[in-house]
């Protein structure tokens, strides 16, 4: 039988290495790899659905899944995570606390990017800000006009408007027009080296340990999608993508794990695993709905709260049916 020819969009992460040097096959898949940054990929799927298979945002897949209009079906390999309290940076001379955002504006590139979305849900449950207790500015981080990727209907209370045209939510928080900034990126320009701009949280680190000791989520960023054609035409294979890409994952904890010369060009790499495993246990970036359900369960629920579904979907339908379970030996 003749292997199967895909496209397949994914980030360039350590993770996804023994996939594209190929080390790891995909069982009865003939693969071509595209490593591409989030923007670009997320951009390309959704609105051309360029790709057979895709990294994809979470809140934009789940947007277009409550709707009932997402090319895609996702499996629970879960490429980016992070702890979001690093996404919001703030004018460090007028807001000391996150008390202090109330009535203040925020600037965004997206509102319901998925850092976004954990952002804001971390200042409504941690810190009693909701989403309407701000005016939310839209913009480009580094280049102006930067649009949503897809239409949104928001809750009237929430206020958003757009930056001006031929400027940065970056170059606004550096002249002092907005109060803060929200996003999975730095700010960009002037505003990096700016003295008066830094993270609202001043330890982002010790923060974001509490928060997982207290909840036991560690925030899904980004999930893997097929195309819904062709899951229903090779029903073997979402499976076989969640083998390979679990495979992958596992070569690269092994290397990180080697620490006879670091694979990271980063000091402390040993430390922080050690830490890592400390605070979240050995299986610390798991892949699978079992071992995230805590983290899936919330992001659901705040991602339809904030007006981002248009209904609460249960976690028991984010996924195609082969990927909840998996054989063992």
């Amino acid at each position: 039988m003749a292997k199967l020819q895909l496209s397949i969009a994914m980030g360039d992460y350590d993770r996804n290495r023994a996939l594209y040097d190929g080390a790891v096959q995909i069982d009865g898949v003939d693969p071509a790899y595209m490593l591409l940054n989030p923007e670009e990929m997320f951009f390309r799927a959704f609105r051309f659905q360029d790709f057979d298979v895709s990294e994809l945002s979470f809140s934009s897949y789940l947007v277009k899944h409550a709707a009932g209009n997402c090319p895609y079906i996702a499996i629970p390999v879960f490429l980016s995570r992070a702890f979001r309290h690093t996404s919001i940076y703030v004018r460090k001379d007028r807001i000391k606390a996150p008390a202090d955002l109330k009535g203040k504006r925020i600037g965004i590139p997206e509102y319901q990017l998925t850092a976004n979305v954990w952002a804001r849900a971390i200042l409504q449950d941690d810190y009693g800000i909701s989403p309407a207790d701000v005016t939310w500015v839209r913009g480009g981080i580094d280049q102006p006009g930067r649009p949503e990727k897809i239409k949104l209907r928001l809750p009237d209370e929430v206020r958003m408007i757009d930056a001006p045209a031929d400027t940065t939510i970056s170059d606004m928080l550096d002249r002092g027009e907005i109060d803060g900034f929200m996003a999975p990126r730095a700010p960009f320009g002037a505003a990096r080296s700016n003295p008066d701009i830094g993270w609202l949280f001043d330890d982002p680190v010790a923060v974001a340990k509490d928060y997982y000791r207290r909840t036991g989520i560690f925030p899904i960023m980004h999930v893997l999608g097929v195309r819904k054609t062709l899951a229903e035409q090779h029903p073997w294979l979402p499976g076989a993508l969640f083998k390979a890409f679990e495979q992958s994952k596992a070569a690269a904890l092994e290397k990180l794990s080697d620490t006879s010369a670091t694979k990271v060009t980063l000091p402390f790499v040993e430390e922080q695993l050690k830490s890592a495993r400390d605070t979240l246990g050995d299986n610390y970036w798991a892949y699978g709905v079992p071992d995230s359900l805590k983290t899936l369960e919330a992001f659901t629920r705040h991602h339809h709260q904030q007006g981002l579904s248009s209904r609460h979907v249960p976690v028991q339908e984010l996924f195609h049916p082969s990927t909840y379970e998996t054989y063992k030996i």
